[in-house]
């Protein structure tokens, strides 16, 4: 329980969210529900005549993704997927089959740098949970033997999946979120909803449209070094997704170093790219891509990730250093607000 009043007070005063709703007519109608799922804090907001019908069916729906992609949950697609690594193919929900498809598409672009077969790692490591340690090299190596997305097998035609070892598994943690994220989107525009603030965790925020008022909705970006709610930017916009990737979500402290959850497939070890946290910034794209990015350019790090993103037309990242530096592709020129002055903008590195 104490696990879940931390999220909720995080996901409190973590967002800086400017909303502006005076009015009482249908169009500002406001409904707003939190809950826990999918091991974080989910918020939806909706404005407008259907806000309530709207949000409800999207908590029902990230429900049922959580059930169907959690690898913690019994009876989950991720969970059979799993128990029957290297036996045989398991047939799963079109849902489930599409995450893993396009999981494995950002696997390719990021030369295996994003790879759901990570899985035996995170749970080798157990950080975020209570048996969090650093594990012996052995163990590590152990570990990596089952790591390779190549060994994931799809059956399009079926919607069937089969990891091609015994003793691999996948985890669609860094994926699965901004899946969600794109449903709710979708429920949204069936209810005729215009406004909508769409918060995931705090990592996985979706600005549906503008404020009912017509103006840009404000959102803070997470001071890295500071506590849960503090700030050190702003970013305006509408209809516009923001994911962020950090150092400072989970991770637990050993003779004084910091272990993060986010490892880098290739060492065994939480990626050491001299960044602690990147945030992706798009209208262009879907929150999913955006997921599966903004954990690649976390490990990539400023010069391959801002590479990487800059390729990409309509998106865009914001790099933080731990010298309190924050690198931004050139398309937030003007639209990234520096608010705490110990940071400093570097623009187009």
């Amino acid at each position: 329980m104490n696990h879940l009043i931390k999220k909720v007070v995080a996901i409190i005063v973590t967002m800086l969210i400017a909303v502006s709703v005076v009015g009482c007519g249908n169009n500002d109608q406001q409904y707003t529900r939190t809950d826990f799922m999918m091991d974080t804090v989910m918020q939806v907001t909706a404005y407008g005549r259907n806000a309530k019908k709207a949000v409800d069916e999207s908590m029902n729906k990230l429900r049922e993704i959580d059930n169907l992609m959690s690898s913690q949950k019994s009876g989950s697609d991720v969970q059979k997927i799993n128990d029957n690594a290297g036996v045989k193919y398991v047939k799963v929900n079109p849902e489930t089959f599409y995450v893993i498809k396009t999981a494995l598409k950002y696997s390719k672009i990021s030369d295996g740098y994003f790879d759901i077969t990570v899985a035996p790692l995170v749970n080798l490591w157990g950080i975020g949970t209570d048996h969090a340690h650093v594990p012996t090299e052995s163990q590590i190596k152990d570990a990596m033997k089952y790591i390779n997305y190549k060994d994931v097998l799809l059956d399009e035609k079926n919607d069937e999946v089969k990891l091609s070892r015994k003793g691999m598994a996948i985890d669609l943690g860094g994926i699965a979120k901004g899946f969600a994220a794109d449903e709710v989107e979708n429920i949204m525009k069936e209810n005729g909803i215009k406004h909508a603030l769409i918060n995931l965790g705090g990592s996985s925020v979706y600005l549906y449209g503008s404020k009912p008022d017509g103006s840009n909705w404000n959102i803070g970006i997470q001071n890295p070094f500071g506590d849960k709610g503090t700030y050190f930017a702003i970013v305006s916009g509408k209809d516009m997704l923001i994911d962020t990737s950090g150092n400072y979500e989970r991770y637990f402290i050993q003779n004084g170093k910091r272990y993060h959850h986010i490892l880098n497939p290739f060492t065994g070890y939480p990626a050491e790219s001299g960044v602690v946290s990147t945030t992706i910034v798009s209208s262009n794209i879907k929150s999913i891509d955006a997921d599966a990015l903004s954990t690649i350019t976390f490990i990539l790090g400023v010069d391959k990730g801002m590479k990487l993103i800059e390729s990409m037309p309509g998106v865009d990242a914001i790099f933080v250093t731990p010298d309190y530096k924050v690198y931004a592709t050139s398309g937030l020129k003007g639209k990234l607000k520096i608010t705490d002055s110990r940071f400093k903008l570097y623009e187009n590195r």
